[in-house]
């Protein structure tokens, strides 16, 4: 039903409510939360599943009644952080041929995933149990481990993987499932109270899609889609000294991401045709070419993903980001 209050009158009272819902702040399309670095341009970097339920859906309208407040703790947290970069990893990280198999292998003609010498995967509470040690004898010299999304849920296996893939001897880093009904700067903090900031981590990771299962159906402008993108990316790089990693889909990167953030590190998912095709012009540092992937170590169905470089360029590009 239509307000009979003027749009205007509608803003300011709002805004002295506090912007007491999400859904208050997408219907208007308006973010409280600014940054003078939105889609800056830049050169295109050097060659390089989120499709679960985001679990935090309802929890974390708390967070959006003072946007320019957080809990003590995340105050803390924020307080702490320092622009310098971690200290560099040292040693060359010895990089193992991959065996896995495909349940619905896809015939990406000349240009295949197996023509890649780096192959790793993503995880979340989905792949249950995992055998780190046996994961890594198949070819996994990375994984991406979900950690957050939203403003309220943590993975409740995050914290055994992120140990368990490090003692592997896997590179690992930690990915964030971004939720469009809450303010980003909440959900960084959340990010940040969650993932240490350890030598020899990736990057942490911006999971940015449509949630087909989420309570939340809002879907921003593509404007202010990348507004909350660059809030959060914003923030992790001045906590972690890293420059984050976007991971997207086809569909949410055709609407909002095509010819934007050309100097941050892509992550793509494209599991039908190469990312050529799907992405055409878009530099990529990592390739998630299945869903369906199989391997020992893993009780059913595993992402697959491969690094665009052979083992010089991994060792180098792990050099220039991972702290």
């Amino acid at each position: 039903m239509r307000s009979p209050l003027s749009p205007a009158l509608l803003v300011v009272l709002f805004g002295l409510a506090g912007c007491s819902t999400s859904a208050t702040v997408d219907a208007l399309d308006i973010s409280p939360e600014t940054t003078s670095s939105v889609a800056r341009p830049a050169a295109p970097i050097p060659e390089g599943d989120g499709s679960e339920v985001a679990e935090g859906d309802g929890a974390g309208i708390a967070a959006l009644a003072e946007p320019d407040q957080v809990t003590a703790e995340a105050a803390a947290t924020v307080a702490l952080v320092t622009p310098e970069r971690p200290m560099r990893a040292t040693g060359r990280h010895k990089v193992v041929k991959a065996a896995f198999r495909d349940a619905h292998p896809i015939n990406f003609g000349p240009r295949k995933p197996q023509h890649h010498a780096v192959h790793g995967v993503d995880v979340s509470r989905w792949q249950g149990n995992i055998d780190w040690e046996k994961l890594r004898s198949q070819g996994a010299n990375f994984a991406y481990i979900k950690a957050t999304d939203g403003t309220d849920h943590l993975d409740e296996k995050f914290r055994k993987n992120w140990n368990a893939a490090a003692k592997a001897g896997l590179k690992r880093g930690a990915y964030h499932f971004f939720y469009w009904c809450s303010f980003a700067s909440a959900q960084a903090d959340w990010f940040i109270r969650n993932v240490p900031k350890e030598r020899g981590a990736l990057p942490p990771v911006l999971d940015v899609e449509w949630n087909h299962h989420s309570k939340c159906r809002k879907r921003p402008s593509p404007a202010f889609v990348r507004e909350k993108m660059q809030v959060f990316l914003d923030r992790l790089e001045k906590h972690y000294g890293q420059r984050p990693v976007i991971y997207a889909t086809p569909d949410f990167y055709e609407r909002n991401l095509k010819g934007y953030f050309k100097d941050y590190p892509f992550w793509l998912r494209a599991v039908a045709e190469h990312p050529s095709k799907v992405y055409p012009g878009r530099e990529w540092v990592f390739w998630q070419y299945s869903g369906s992937g199989l391997s020992h170590g893993v009780s059913g169905r595993i992402d697959l993903n491969v690094f665009h470089g052979d083992p010089g360029e991994w060792q180098r590009w792990l050099e220039r980001t991972a702290g």
